[in-house]
């Protein structure tokens, strides 16, 4: 077996990623979300301790709510129960592929998920267990990068995973309407903020950069990028500050 690079890593997952490309019609696809979880099931097996933040943008985005005249608070509540919803359905999917899960959500709900406690989610990560983190912080105004950043860094995740939908890494400008963007290879965290690249928001960009928490942006949904980013091949985009 290959060395492994990460042993602990936070996989931010978007909401995008539930749905099937060009299928607009279900808000999660199962298929897909199978596909999902046997790539984190591969890793699991190989040692890997995976903690996960899962987004809500399939359901609900809170900026637009309240660009319709929506309370941002009252908006940025209901995407975090967003955030549940997908992180159930993983949960469901990650147990019939046979990995032990646990979701911790920042919102009390003990009926269908144990309150989000930082020494029992490092416990379940040590037993070998998946655990999933939904609703974000708890706290409006705080989108799920942030959520995703500070949640290693609590963890001592050793990397953020970007799991982008379909986006192979971090560009000078969107690919989709440029077709001679630039792909970056590797960057600094400083390199990413100065140039407002999109990677994830400035402050969650700001916290990995504050505690050295690399950032790996990548396609999940291409072959097994996952795998091998844990074996340390250079996949997608690779955002750390040399010490």
């Amino acid at each position: 077996m290959k060395k492994i690079r990460y042993k602990r890593v936070l996989i931010k997952i978007s909401g995008e990623s539930f749905v099937e490309k060009d299928n607009c019609q279900s808000r999660v696809d199962f298929k897909t979300l199978d596909d999902i979880a046997k790539k984190i099931k591969k890793i699991a097996g190989m040692g890997v301790e995976v903690a996960i933040v899962v987004g809500g943008g399939n359901f609900w985005r809170g900026k637009e709510a309240q660009e319709k005249g929506m309370d941002r608070s009252t908006a940025d509540y209901a995407g975090m129960l967003a955030t549940v919803i997908n992180a159930l359905a993983l949960q469901n999917i990650l147990e019939k592929n046979g990995l032990v899960v646990r979701t911790q959500s920042s919102i009390l709900m003990p009926s269908v998920a144990e309150p989000y406690i930082q020494r029992r989610a490092i416990r379940h990560l040590e037993k070998g267990r998946v655990v999933i983190f939904a609703a974000g912080m708890g706290n409006p105004y705080v989108t799920t990068d942030t959520a995703s950043a500070l949640r290693a860094i609590d963890i001592f995740a050793d990397a953020v995973l970007m799991a982008k939908n379909h986006v192979d890494g971090v560009y000078d400008s969107d690919p989709k309407e440029n077709p001679t963007a630039k792909k970056f290879d590797t960057l600094s965290h400083f390199e990413a903020l100065n140039k407002q690249l999109g990677v994830m928001d400035l402050t969650a960009l700001t916290f990995c950069m504050e505690n050295n928490v690399p950032i790996i942006v990548f396609n999940l949904q291409d072959g097994d990028n996952l795998k091998k980013i844990i074996e340390g091949e250079n996949i997608g985009t690779i955002i750390e500050t040399k010490k």
